[in-house]
């Protein structure tokens, strides 16, 4: 392994780093949607490529799901459902209790 004679001084290694520079990314504008995207990547509004849709969103969309049919209810899953209790509203308790008070 090589190892260096002297030290590396800070103003050699700053001239040496003065050219690593962060440069912006190409962008363009989506042709279907017209949103800004980096260029050669899908589009993350639309998800389109080329103007034809890649993404996971619009293969749902162009796909149509064949649905299976409902499975058979179990005896256990009758026997868990409870049945609905209605409760009386607010407006019949008032004219119940006004008539009570009424008849005293």
């Amino acid at each position: 392994m090589a190892v260096p004679k002297k030290r590396t001084g800070h103003s050699a290694q700053g001239h040496r780093r003065s050219n690593w520079k962060a440069t912006t990314p190409e962008t363009t504008k989506c042709p279907t949607c017209g949103a800004t995207v980096l260029t050669h990547t899908v589009c993350t509004e639309c998800g389109t490529y080329k103007g034809k849709p890649v993404s996971l969103k619009d293969r749902k969309e162009e796909v149509v799901k064949e649905e299976k049919p409902a499975k058979k209810s179990t005896k256990k899953a009758e026997k868990t459902e409870e049945p609905k209790v209605e409760e009386p509203k607010t407006e019949e308790v008032k004219a119940e209790t006004t008539e009570e008070s009424e008849e005293k």
